[in-house]
């Protein structure tokens, strides 16, 4: 899957990676994809709160390792 733009909040914990994210998505055009890479084990709930709450769309989510996610989001 293609993406416009690539977030690293790998480190940060909770609320920095939603609000770094939430900051990427405010910049971008609809539809475009922001591919965000996180450590934070809370993350994956994190996310699809976020996307729930917000209308962006959570197009894919993976683990790329027991430690370390990926999240595709697509701004609405």
């Amino acid at each position: 899957m293609m993406s416009t733009s690539e977030l690293d909040v790998r480190g940060l914990k909770c609320p920095l990676p939603i609000l770094r994210t939430k900051k990427a998505l405010a910049g971008m055009a609809s539809g475009q994809l922001l591919r965000v890479l996180a450590t934070d084990p809370s993350a994956k709930k994190d996310f699809e709160a976020f996307a729930r709450q917000t209308g962006h769309e959570l197009e894919d989510q993976s683990a790329a390792d027991a430690a370390e996610f990926v999240f595709v989001i697509r701004r609405k």
